[in-house]
């Protein structure tokens, strides 16, 4: 018979247990003498912390009930830490007019190389609050996933004696916040950096072509070319990707399932959720404190390993990304590398802004752990091109009528024999019909 008062008869914890009496043992919730936490104390001092952190949280709108993820607390990030990057001015009547005199010449201009027709609706200048506000419900979709994998790994760890999962509503609410701030603090900087709605590749809002006059004029410090120029160029830019986006309908939808795809795969790292309950949680109870704990997290929760399945994903979505940039660079080189001299610079100082981490990379790798290599556009555009000399450029357009005539990664390596021939389409496999399943319920959840 075993002694509870015998230090040699006492149950010792696990490694699992030992993190979370630490963790405990920081708001003074401590074993008794018998080495087992008195379940009455752990909810009473707990019930008093969740009630002080919900309501703290409530005022910042509902949060989701089963993963804890307060969106309003996270837009409040986004927009404090977008203020905080410097003036953010309604742009002005004459901002508005000078984006749409330039959306409105590179339209005159695309009509005589591409096959896709103007929008309907008008171009518009947005701050980058409004960029907040018109991407957040997307970004919203794309991050869901990997909240999902947050919670089961919390779940995970706490498997086991009871009084360890009456502490888990704490953490998982705790967890949640810092994972909002991560979240907030990775589109507030986003905010600060992207020069039009569709500047990182992704089809973040319906087709449209918004530019951003605060970035755009940040963008060109440095740069030689005239502002007029920088404007024009970026704006015929933005007028062919969005008319891509809106003359191929299953292209948008197919970009954000491979995202979505990915980040339901992410494999959370059991060491780094341990050390982010053990070392920042401790502090982290104040909407405050939460956006320092999301800091400090930031990067460190994604496992590095990579499924095989995530790397199929990867691939696809990198070579899709860099078809739709590709096809941009190879369009804009035509209607503006004779019109404007300095249409070849500003198109390398986007190559360089690629190669080291432009925005679509740094807010993928944040938010749902995903690393593109956006070295494969250059590729891409000497494909298009190649594509536009040997066929015309209606048949360089018409190969975005379905996705199955889309050059593959192994096409981008054999520009010319694709020119030459075009792809030959393979039949679905496993990963097609899984895509196809999530857009069937995405369609099916906005009706």
């Amino acid at each position: 018979m075993t002694d509870p008062g015998n230090p040699e008869d006492r149950q010792e914890p696990g490694d699992d247990e030992e993190a979370l009496l630490r963790f405990l043992a920081q708001f003074g919730i401590a074993p008794g003498p018998d080495g087992r936490l008195d379940i009455e104390q752990l909810l009473g001092r707990m019930q008093g912390m969740m009630s002080a952190f919900t309501s703290q949280m409530a005022s910042f709108g509902k949060s989701d009930s089963d993963s804890g993820m307060n969106w309003g607390f996270t837009k409040d990030v986004v927009r404090r830490l977008t203020a905080a990057a410097g003036p953010d001015p309604q742009p002005t009547a004459a901002q508005l007019d000078r984006v749409r005199d330039a959306t409105g010449l590179a339209d005159l201009w695309l009509d005589e190389e591409i096959n896709f027709p103007r929008l309907s609706a008008p171009a518009t200048a947005w701050s980058r609050g409004q960029w907040v506000d018109h991407t957040y419900p997307t970004w919203q979709q794309l991050v869901r996933p990997v909240v999902t994998q947050l919670s089961a790994a919390l779940r995970g760890m706490m498997d086991g004696p009871g009084e360890m999962r009456a502490a888990e509503p704490m953490l998982r609410m705790a967890l949640a916040g810092m994972f909002a701030a991560q979240v907030g603090q990775s589109l507030g900087s986003l905010a600060s950096t992207v020069v039009s709605a569709g500047d990182i590749g992704l089809p973040l809002t319906d087709p449209g072509v918004a530019l951003l006059p605060t970035n755009v004029e940040a963008f060109a410090e440095g740069l030689a070319a005239a502002p007029a120029d920088i404007l024009l160029f970026l704006a015929v830019r933005e007028a062919a990707r969005q008319r891509l986006f809106a003359a191929v309908p299953w292209l948008g939808p197919q970009l954000l399932a491979l995202v979505e795809h990915y980040a339901r795969e992410i494999t959370i790292d059991p060491e780094a959720l341990e050390q982010a309950i053990e070392s920042q949680l401790n502090t982290a109870m104040t909407a405050g404190e939460l956006e320092n704990a999301g800091n400090a997290l930031a990067g460190s929760l994604f496992a590095p390993q990579l499924t095989d399945e995530q790397r199929e994903v990867l691939a696809r979505l990198e070579t899709l990304l860099a078809l739709v940039e590709g096809w941009v660079d190879e369009v804009v080189s035509q209607v503006a590398g004779q019109r404007m001299p300095a249409a070849a610079g500003l198109t390398e100082t986007l190559r360089r802004r690629r190669a080291t981490g432009g925005p679509a990379e740094s807010a993928l790798k944040s938010l749902v752990g995903l690393e593109l290599r956006p070295r494969r556009t250059r590729d891409a555009a000497n494909l298009w091109a190649a594509t536009r000399a040997a066929r015309g450029s209606e048949a360089r357009d018409a190969t975005w009528a379905h996705p199955d005539l889309l050059p593959t990664a192994a096409d981008l390596a054999d520009p010319l024999g694709f020119a030459a021939e075009g792809h030959r389409p393979a039949g679905p496999d496993e990963l097609d019909a899984e895509l196809a399943r999530l857009l069937e319920e995405e369609g099916k959840d906005r009706d």
